[in-house]
């Protein structure tokens, strides 16, 4: 018997021996305890392969029969069908989880686009002199297609087809290459748009816009520290990730820029201006040689474009509030003609409020002496006065000098050292990241910006997965049925794994099971530093045995009711519960990214050795877990700033 599944009877025979130990006798058992009886029968079902969601509807539905039972037997059978429909209707009248079905019909169709392969070969060309050049491209190419799809299993496999025949072809580490594969297509689950994290929010009550915020930096530190660990390794076992060799870093040149470098040299921008004054070439066009320039000052443009916009947005004038003392019970003509004569000072002589005459008016002067008085009309302001009121823009601040130095110095030494060979890898990237790119801004940045809600944002994208499909010429009637097929799939499974899970923390609760959990951690007596630990230390352990979807429908609903009593932020602790939910995929017995892997690997690799290289992933997870817990802003900075 393999090594694999002695290691899961393992932790299935330790569970039940815990079931049976732990439990009182049968005339001792309380309500509470059948609750705790279900959270291991539940474990257990799952780990024998039983289907998860259904799996929890008929246990819910069960354990629901019995807690009604012991208040009302006559009752009971209405009561537990009633509770299964309110839990369905409640999920199926949810409007966040409209999302899911649109973000995962645009990953899809994003993923039969093609520029995944694009992208990869782009990359690691771009990236040629960076130790472990192809190992890191892997795992930013991975990140990069993350936020377009968020689909694990698509990434690691397209990935597996792509990048570790390359890898092990270059002679690198079977175990590295497998980790790097691995370790990068999880990242689909925390950085958004991420289906966990609208599945916790929607399970947790948390604001999934907020979500989306806050998992954009720990992704990307999760992606950073990846990357620094494969150079360090490639620097430090050198056999484990050669170098690439001249002939794979070769890059075909067209005719017309070859003339052009063989003639004016290797710099673009240098090449391109001497043959752009000399004599039209045959092999090299002036109007060709035209658009070769605008493609190679394209970041200089961009450059200079971003910082212009910074340069108004950071020296907008500053809206004046008027301190001038306004007499109260004044008109409002009267006040703003004070105002603009320049303050407070007596009214004009003539025209104004004065006593009237006794003896002109009688005695109606006396019964109302002001009623006939006509309204000052307030006098016009000069044009000099005018100019005056125009607000001037503020300096500009020290940092937007540093950064556009900073840039312009980048850029100097860019362009100095922008040959033809990247000028086209450039092109390639152009060509493969930025449609992922304007895909990428037009969905999480309307989603973080609110502009759009997060479903409005799934439909641009869903919209925008079929522009790009068809931009590429990939769009046919099979890609779309195939596209819908794998979404319907999908959403069913979330759908049914949220009435599942709904029906299955009813019968907790009402079983008595949250309150016995809720007493039971409160009298430990913990700080909210040791619950944290606790939490998170207990849903790293359940990531071996179960998946995230089991984690968050099951658990999640069990430490929420728990968080305000340690004053833990929901959103915080939700961050921490995607980042440590990446195990999920990297722990075997259950680890998906292994199995994905497993399925498009040659023969010669074998499980054992997608294990063994996922481990170090696994421990750079916890680092990153530790910082995030050490530094909170790396998480909350970014929702605390837009959504003051």
């Amino acid at each position: 018997m393999k090594k694999e599944i002695w290691f899961g009877l393992s932790i299935l025979v330790a569970v039940v021996v815990s079931i049976f130990v732990f439990m009182p006798s049968y005339s001792q058992m309380t309500n509470g305890h059948l609750g705790l009886l279900m959270l291991g029968l539940i474990v257990v079902a799952i780990m024998l392969g039983f289907p998860t969601a259904f799996t929890l509807m008929g246990m819910g539905m069960m354990f629901a029969w019995l807690a009604f039972r012991s208040r009302n037997p006559d009752l009971a059978v209405q009561q537990t069908l009633d509770l299964m429909v309110q839990r369905a209707y409640s999920v199926m009248s949810n409007d966040v989880l409209i999302s899911i079905p649109l973000f995962v019909f645009m990953g899809y169709l994003v993923e039969r686009a093609n520029l995944i392969e694009k992208l990869f070969k782009s990359l690691h060309l771009a990236m040629a002199r960076v130790p472990g050049s192809l190992a890191v491209a892997t795992v930013i190419t991975c990140a990069i297609f993350a936020t377009a799809t968020g689909i694990v299993g698509a990434v690691v496999t397209l990935m597996g087809l792509l990048a570790f025949p390359a890898m092990l072809k270059a002679g690198y580490n079977t175990k590295l290459a497998a980790g790097a594969i691995t370790a990068g297509g999880c990242l689909g689950i925390l950085i958004p748009p991420s289906v966990l994290l609208i599945v916790y929010g929607a399970t947790a009550g948390v604001s999934v816009v907020k979500l989306y915020a806050g998992a954009f930096f720990p992704g990307i530190m999760l992606a950073t520290l990846y990357v620094a660990y494969i150079i360090i390794i490639a620097k430090i076992k050198p056999q484990w990730a050669p170098p690439l060799s001249e002939e794979d870093r070769k890059v075909t040149l067209p005719a017309h820029n070859e003339v052009v470098s063989k003639s004016f040299g290797k710099n673009v921008i240098r090449g391109l201006f001497t043959g752009l004054k000399g004599k039209d070439m045959p092999n090299a066009p002036k109007g060709t040689l035209v658009k070769e320039l605008l493609i190679a000052l394209l970041p200089a443009i961009a450059f200079t474009v971003a910082m212009g916009l910074t340069y108004r947005a950071v020296t907008a004038p500053v809206e004046a509030v008027s301190t001038d003392v306004v007499q109260m019970g004044g008109g409002f003509s009267n006040d703003d003609a004070k105002q603009e004569a320049g303050g407070l000072q007596e009214p004009p002589s003539e025209g104004g409020l004065k006593e009237p005459p006794v003896e002109a008016l009688g005695d109606a002067a006396k019964v109302a002496p002001v009623a006939e008085a006509k309204p000052v009309v307030a006098p016009k302001p000069a044009a000099a006065k005018t100019a005056d009121v125009v607000a001037e823009r503020v300096p500009a601040p020290t940092s937007y000098w540093i950064v556009l130095g900073l840039g312009a110095a980048a850029l100097a030494v860019f362009y100095a050292i922008f040959s033809f060979a990247r000028l086209e890898i450039f092109k390639m990237l152009l060509g493969s990241f930025f449609p992922l790119a304007v895909l990428i801004i037009a969905v999480l940045g309307t989603i973080v910006f609110g502009l759009a809600t997060p479903t409005e944002a799934a439909a641009m994208g869903s919209m925008g997965g079929l522009i790009l499909a068809a931009a590429y010429r990939r769009l046919n009637v099979q890609v779309v049925r195939e596209s819908v097929y794998l979404t319907a799939k999908t959403s069913a499974m979330v759908c049914w794994l949220f009435v599942g899970s709904s029906i299955f923390s009813a019968a907790f609760a009402l079983l008595g099971g949250q309150e016995l959990i809720n007493q039971w951690v409160l009298s430990m007596d913990l700080t909210p530093v040791q619950f944290m630990l606790l939490a998170q230390a207990i849903i790293f352990l359940l990531g071996w045995p179960l998946e995230w979807t089991e984690i968050i429908v099951i658990f999640m609903p069990i430490f929420i009711p728990l968080l305000p009593h340690f004053g833990i932020d929901p959103l915080f602790f939700g961050l921490l519960v995607a980042l440590n939910l990446q195990t999920a995929f990297l722990s075997p017995p259950v680890a998906m990214a292994a199995f994905y892997l497993k399925g498009v690997s040659p023969p010669h690799v074998t499980l054992n050795q997608i294990f063994l290289g996922m481990m170090p992933f696994m421990g750079i997870q916890v680092i990153a877990l530790t910082l995030l817990y050490i530094f909170p802003a790396i998480g909350m900075w970014l929702p605390g700033v837009l959504y003051k």
